[in-house]
C-alpha cells in the first residue's frame, strides 16, 4: 500500500455543525451554503452534501462548469451560479435546473434564448451593484436589467425568483459603506416589486453579514468561508469583551504531511534553496513533501509555523515547489512521523488563521490554495 506523504483532512461533521450555527444566526432566513472553488478546497460534493445535511436549504456556486459538476454527482438541491457573461453556453445550465444570476439587458436575453431551446422556464437572480463595483447592474441601468427580465417572464422563458447583491465591508463592522449598501439595496428592491417583480428570496449577506448585521439577512443569507468553520472575522469581540474568533464555528480542514527525510548535521550548514536559512548548532533537521506545487506559500519561507514533534516549528530556509526543512534542535524526530501544518489548533497546532495573519492574508487563501495532488481524505458523519 502506498504511503501518502501528505493529506487534507476534512471533518465532514464540523461543516455540518457550522451550517447549523449559520442557520441559527439567520434567525428564520434560509442558507445557501457556498460551495464554489471547490468546496473552498474542502471537496465541492461532499461540503454539499454536509452542508445541506447541516440544514442549508440552497448552494452556490460561482461558475457554469462548477454548477455542473454538483448536478451530475446527483445533488438536486436549489442551486445558484453567478459568475458569467454574455456569450456564455446556458443551454446545459437550464436544463439541469440551475438558478442563474443577471446584471445586465444582454444576459437575461442569453439566458432566455437558452430557455426558449431547452423548452423550460429558467430561474433568474437579478443582481444589483451596492457598491463593490464588481457585477451587479448599475442604479442607472437597473430599471432596463428589471424590464428586460419582465418581458421574458411574460414570455414565459424566465421567472425572477431572486433580487441579489454582494457586501463589500461586512467584515469591517460599522463600515459606513455597509449601510449605504443596504439603503441602495432597499431601493432596488423597492423599485422591481413596483415594476412587478415577485422574488422569493432576497439576499446581500454574505458570512460576516450573517454572524454580524441582523438587517442584512432579509430571505436567505449565503455564507461561504464560515461553512468552513474559518472566521471571516477574525478580531470579532464577544460581548463579554472576550475576542471571540470563530462564533462557535469549527475549522474542518487539517492539513498533514509526514517526514520523509530525517537528519543530523553541523553547525553551519545552510538549509534549503539559496541558504536562506543556516543552523546555528549541531541539530537535526526534517523534509516535509510539500512546496509551492500544492499550494504552502513560498512567502512563507523561514516565517511560518507547523507541529512536529509535540511543539510548534518555523519552517527553515526556502519552501520549494515539493517540499521543505523544519529544524527540530536536539528533539527526536524519525522519517513517517507526521507533521501537521494547519488545523482546528485542539493539540496547540497553528491555524490557517495563523498562517493567513503571518504572511497578511485571509484563511481564505490559505485553504483555497492546497492543491490538487493533496488527497482529500474525509471523515465525520455529516448531520
Amino acid at each position: 500500500m502506498m504511503n501518502v506523504p501528505a493529506t487534507a483532512h476534512v471533518d465532514l461533521a464540523a461543516i455540518s455543525h457550522n451550517v447549523g450555527v449559520l442557520r441559527e444566526k439567520a434567525a428564520g432566513a434560509e442558507v445557501m451554503a457556498i460551495v464554489k472553488a471547490d468546496g473552498y478546497g474542502h471537496g465541492i460534493i461532499q461540503a454539499a452534501r454536509a452542508a445541506l445535511a447541516g440544514g442549508a436549504s440552497r448552494l452556490g456556486v460561482a461558475t457554469l462548469a462548477e454548477a455542473l459538476t454538483v448536478r451530475r454527482a446527483g445533488v438536486d438541491a436549489p442551486l445558484l451560479c453567478w459568475l458569467h457573461g454574455a456569450g456564455e453556453p446556458f443551454d446545459e445550465a437550464v436544463a439541469a435546473d440551475v438558478d442563474l444570476a443577471a446584471s445586465s439587458v444582454h444576459v437575461v436575453e442569453d439566458i432566455a434564448a437558452a430557455a426558449a431551446r431547452a423548452g423550460r422556464t429558467a430561474r433568474l437572480h437579478l443582481k444589483i451593484d451596492t457598491g463593490l463595483s464588481r457585477a451587479g447592474a448599475t442604479l442607472e441601468d437597473w430599471p432596463s436589467v428589471v424590464d428586460a427580465a419582465l418581458r421574458a417572464q411574460a414570455e414565459g422563458c424566465v421567472q425572477v425568483v431572486g433580487i441579489w447583491s454582494h457586501m463589500a465591508c461586512a467584515d469591517e463592522p460599522g463600515h459606513p459603506s455597509i449601510a449605504a449598501q443596504l439603503r441602495t439595496f432597499d431601493e432596488a428592491v423597492e423599485f422591481a416589486e413596483k415594476a412587478g417583480v415577485r422574488p422569493e428570496v432576497r439576499h446581500i449577506a454574505n458570512s460576516a453579514a450573517t454572524l454580524t448585521i441582523p438587517e442584512a439577512r432579509y430571505d436567505l443569507v449565503r455564507p461561504g468561508i464560515a461553512v468552513y468553520g474559518l472566521s471571516p472575522i477574525p478580531s470579532h469581540p464577544a460581548s463579554d469583551g472576550r475576542e471571540d474568533h470563530n462564533f462557535g464555528l469549527r475549522p474542518a480542514m487539517t492539513l498533514t504531511g509526514r517526514l520523509i527525510v530525517t537528519k543530523r548535521v553541523a553547525p553551519g550548514t545552510g538549509v534549503s534553496y539559496g541558504h536562506r536559512y543556516t543552523t546555528d548548532r549541531e541539530t537535526t533537521l526534517g523534509v516535509v513533501p510539500l512546496g509551492y506545487a500544492d499550494g504552502i506559500p513560498r512567502g512563507g519561507t523561514n516565517l511560518l509555523e507547523v507541529w512536529a514533534a509535540g511543539r510548534r516549528r518555523r519552517i527553515a530556509g526556502t519552501v520549494c515547489m515539493d517540499q521543505f526543512v523544519i529544524d527540530v534542535g536536539d528533539d527526536e524526530i524519525h522519517a513517517g512521523d507526521q507533521v501537521i501544518l494547519f488545523g482546528p489548533g485542539d493539540r496547540g497546532e497553528p491555524t490557517a488563521q495563523d498562517w493567513a495573519d503571518l504572511l497578511g492574508t485571509i484563511s481564505y487563501e490559505i485553504v483555497t490554495r492546497i492543491g490538487a495532488r493533496v488527497p482529500r481524505a474525509y471523515e465525520g458523519s455529516p448531520a
